[in-house]
Order: C-alpha cells, then sequence, then structure tokens
C-alpha cells in the first residue's frame, strides 16, 4: 500500500481522497477499505484466498493442455491428465463432447499466446474476447 499524506494534516482533521473511475472500481472497493483501516490505525490483514470460479477454473486447464500438447502428448492424454481416466474410458468418442472439450482448451491456450494472455493480464481488452469469460446470468 501505498499512501502520501501532506505534513500539514492535524491529528484528527478530515482529508479527501480520490480514486480514478475506471471499469475495475468495483473490484478496488477491498483496497480502499484497507487504506482506510490503516489510516485509523488498525493493521492491515492478509488477502483471502480468492475463490475458484468457472473462468479461472477454464483458464487453468486450458494452460495445462497446451502445455501437454507442446510436450507431444495426444488428445487424448490431455483429457486423462485433465479429466482423470475413468472419465475419458466413459465419455471419449470420435465426435464426442470431451474430445471437443480438449480441443477447445488447446485452442483457446494458443490464442493466450497469440496476445490474449495480455487481457488476461488487465493490460488491454481485445475486440473479441476468449470463450467462457462473458459474464454468467
Amino acid at each position: 500500500m501505498r499512501l502520501s499524506l501532506s505534513g500539514a494534516l492535524a491529528d484528527g482533521a478530515g482529508y479527501a481522497s480520490a480514486a480514478p473511475m475506471t471499469p475495475r472500481l468495483r473490484g478496488q472497493l477491498d483496497g480502499f477499505n484497507a487504506q482506510a483501516r490503516a489510516l485509523e490505525g488498525h493493521a492491515t490483514q492478509a488477502d483471502p484466498a480468492r475463490p475458484v470460479t468457472r473462468a479461472v477454473l477454464l483458464h487453468l486447464r486450458a494452460l495445462q493442455a497446451l502445455d501437454a500438447s507442446q510436450a507431444g502428448a495426444s488428445h487424448r492424454d490431455i483429457a486423462q491428465a485433465l479429466f482423470g481416466i475413468e472419465a475419458v474410458v466413459l465419455r471419449w468418442h470420435e465426435d464426442g463432447e470431451l474430445r471437443a472439450q480438449v480441443r477447445h482448451l488447446v485452442r483457446r491456450a494458443q490464442a493466450y499466446m497469440a496476445g490474449g494472455y495480455l487481457a488476461l493480464a488487465g493490460v488491454s481488452h481485445p475486440a473479441g474476447g476468449c470463450t467462457g469469460d462473458e459474464p454468467m446470468r
């Protein structure tokens, strides 16, 4: 946390704070609350672990699929590593959904390599975005 206060600010005096109005403002609320607690003399708390969301799991599986693909693993091997041997035995078919899901994960990760990772990092927002990143209703 970085904070800069005027030397003329007296104990108990009022102060104002400004926050940039960006699309990520709602996500910054916890940071602003932590700053307010620090100014009141309360110790800062460690950030709790983030909950696993559908998007996070999708990103993780896509990157794992890409690593395996670049190491020479077949799509069936990737499916076994990601979803388990039992799922592959039961659901792996020539045009099955599990096989399509693995192909999708590999293509998604290749899109990350082609610049899509910038959007994940919040650096840029490509016009298209990746399938699965749309808000859930």
